[in-house]
């Protein structure tokens, strides 16, 4: 695996990893995980102790709107990419304690399959992780925790007291269109908790800024 670089977003536990794509005239060939590379690289040190449990597959049509979603026993941490069309990543900070608690950055993740390097984000556990589509859309993501149904809750990306002042404005202004006209959200997803609701019951005590 070629790593190009790590770059810290607004929220210094979520991370974007570049990775090289090696281009001809056919197309491209990409190493996108190397568990050594991931494991040693000092780059990478915030990957040192994490090992991967589960792949997931998705497909999202144009105006998809999914999460934001968590879980303990076991965390979960994903690393997240995009295979084609177009994601803007959506992580919330629900770490009692954080300085950046209930705020939320957007990413944006594109494919451009000529593109001559590609990313993954990582959202380590203490997020609340969701995604919106621009268009039709399929992602990877590998998870450190396996699935566990019965301790599993999410944030509706609805919810009023979210505070978006980080975000990129431009990315903001296009998830509030979409969230303004679309079908193509979950009533799971869209009922889901308020931040204060979330907070004042006690399986938010599970995520704690310095513990996980």
């Amino acid at each position: 695996m070629k790593l190009l670089g790590v770059t810290t977003l607004a929220i210094e536990a979520v991370k974007v990893i570049k990775f090289a794509r090696f281009c001809d005239h056919r197309g491209y060939f990409t190493e996108h995980y190397r568990k050594s590379d991931f494991a040693n690289q000092p780059d990478m040190s915030f990957m040192k102790d994490v090992s991967f449990v589960q792949c997931n597959e998705s497909f999202s049509q144009t105006g998809t709107i999914r999460g934001l979603h968590f879980q303990w026993n076991p965390f979960m941490g994903k690393l997240v990419r995009t295979l084609s069309g177009r994601m803007v990543d959506m992580v919330l900070d629900i770490r009692k304690g954080s300085p950046t608690y209930g705020q939320i950055i957007l990413y944006d993740m594109p494919n451009d399959p000529k593109g001559d390097s590609s990313e993954w984000i990582w959202v380590p556990p203490g997020f609340a992780h969701g995604n919106f589509f621009t268009e039709d859309t399929m992602i990877e993501y590998f998870c450190s925790g396996e699935y566990s149904p019965g301790c599993e809750a999410g944030i509706s990306p609805l919810a009023e007291d979210i505070d978006w002042s980080i975000c990129d404005p431009t990315l903001k202004k296009l998830f509030d269109g979409i969230a303004s006209s679309t079908s193509l959200i979950t009533d799971k997803d869209k009922n889901g908790y308020s931040l204060a609701a979330w907070t004042d019951g006690k399986n938010s005590d599970n995520f704690v800024y310095g513990k996980l």
